[in-house]
């Protein structure tokens, strides 16, 4: 489950080529299952140097290999990328011993965000570096706006290009990067995904088919599998008239190229005591994407999006036996009730009605206790 260091970090905004900036006491820091993910500090420059100056970590590159001066002035770089912007590339360390792995995260550069991962060369194969650029990936999704994300990689180095793939991105084309010989083929450019508001459904017929592909794959968004399509407009019209009226929103998870991975809807109640709340409908992601973490970057730009109209609160429901609890929690949600059989899905197969709900800041939920 993920857990904050510190206090979730302030609301962020940005548009074209800018990023605001995090105020230094609370940084961009957080913790995997597996790893801590920490602001550098000046005693990490040892582990920093030995980890840029391992050849065995440039067998792709061998011509991007630094001198331990370079790696010095870069490591004094990525310190002064955090003092300007409050986030960049990680320390990371084993959450069990406190040992540095090695370093990860995003950091700002020309017109976007580029990703990096770099592990020390025992560390190769466990998962590590995965684990980390998916965490990174998914938390810009929700705090910086503004700039895609991108990875560069070199071309035939298919462990960097498949952890790319797996924290989300997509190849994009590519580019010739400073490293790259003139001899060489240009390096791969990958792109993440992004989270979009819309306040009309501009194209019904590919929601309702990445609706009914869902369905169909045992997704939990209103139906059984097989419900006819014209169930699944219906419900679609529905929606459609509370963003028509302005209780609800849709967030729309593209790819570079415009298809459509991912949705869910952000819907308010007409309640004035309400209106910091919003709840979250239809959440759901193409399955044939599954295991590419558009889960969490969705999660995430919905947050962003919940956050930019003024939410406080965010509380969602979902039925028992689906599984996805753990993906809530892990999203920072905390199971608040559930209403036991309240969902038939068949003749006897009732489910629970499970309500979780989380705060926008990530701060601990504090009931008010009265009765």
């Amino acid at each position: 489950m993920l857990r904050l260091v510190r206090p979730r970090f302030p609301s962020l905004s940005g548009g074209g080529d800018s990023v605001a900036v995090v105020p230094a006491d609370l940084p961009f820091e957080t913790e995997t299952p597996r790893l801590r993910l920490r602001r550098p500090v000046p005693d990490d420059l040892d582990f920093h140097v030995a980890l840029h100056s391992d050849p065995r970590l440039y067998t792709h590159a061998p011509q991007a290999l630094k001198s331990e001066e370079e790696n010095r002035a870069q490591f004094a770089a990525f310190l002064r990328h955090w003092d300007d912007h409050g986030f960049g590339y990680w320390t990371v360390e084993d959450r069990a011993s406190g040992e540095p792995l090695g370093v990860a995260g995003v950091r700002q550069a020309e017109g976007y965000l580029n990703l990096y991962y770099r592990f020390h060369h025992q560390g190769h194969g466990r998962g590590y570096a995965r684990e980390a650029a998916r965490e990174a990936v998914a938390l810009a999704a929700e705090w910086l706006p503004g700039m895609p994300v991108r990875a560069v990689v070199r071309d035939g180095h298919e462990a960097s290009l498949r952890t790319a793939e797996r924290a989300g991105l997509a190849r994009a084309g590519t580019l010739r990067h400073p490293d790259d010989l003139p001899e060489e083929e240009p390096s791969v450019m990958l792109e993440a995904p992004q989270v979009h508001r819309l306040d009309r459904v501009e194209n019904p017929d590919e929601v309702v088919d990445l609706w009914q592909r869902v369905n169909d794959a045992g997704g939990s968004v209103g139906f059984t599998p097989g419900a006819p399509r014209s169930q699944v407009e219906a419900a679609l019209r529905r929606h459609e008239d509370e963003m028509a009226a302005g209780l609800a929103f849709l967030g729309v998870l593209r790819d570079p190229s415009g298809a459509l991975l991912g949705l869910g809807w952000w819907t308010r109640s007409r309640t004035p005591l309400l209106a910091h709340t919003r709840w979250l409908y239809r959440l759901m992601v193409d399955p044939s994407q599954q295991g590419r973490n558009l889960g969490r970057i969705l999660m995430g730009g919905l947050h962003r999006l919940a956050r930019s109209d003024g939410a406080e609160l965010l509380t969602l429901d979902y039925r028992s036996g689906s599984g996805v609890g753990a993906f809530y929690a892990r999203c920072g949600y905390t199971e608040v009730g559930r209403i036991p059989g309240a969902i038939r899905v068949a003749p006897g197969d009732d489910r629970d009605d499970v309500i979780m709900t989380r705060r926008v800041d990530g701060a601990v939920l504090r009931p008010d206790g009265r009765t």
